[in-house]
């Protein structure tokens, strides 16, 4: 069940790849203020990981997967967090 949660996530955040350098990081927590609880958490946790050369598809996988294996999120509420977490990063790594 796990594999398929982390391929769950990694498809949510498809086409969030890395672009040459940081683009926003301002629009980036502009967008990140108006998530919720769980999607903020997981913002934060995943946008230091957000360098040049780096895949947010990836790096959500590898901050969330050890949330919810701790407990901190279900997977049914991890699921539905990346998602907007992954497009406020995305704005980060343009």
């Amino acid at each position: 069940m796990m594999v398929r949660s982390g391929i769950l996530l990694a498809a949510l955040a498809l086409g969030l790849a890395a672009g040459p350098a940081l683009a926003d990081v301002a629009a980036g927590d502009k967008c990140a203020a108006g998530l919720n609880a769980n999607s903020k958490m997981i913002y934060d946790a995943t946008k230091p990981r957000i360098k040049p050369g780096v895949t947010v598809a990836d790096e959500l996988k590898s901050v969330v997967r050890p949330m919810v294996m701790g407990g901190k999120l279900s997977r049914s509420d991890a699921q539905a967090a990346a998602e907007p977490a992954g497009k406020c990063l995305a704005l980060i790594n343009g």
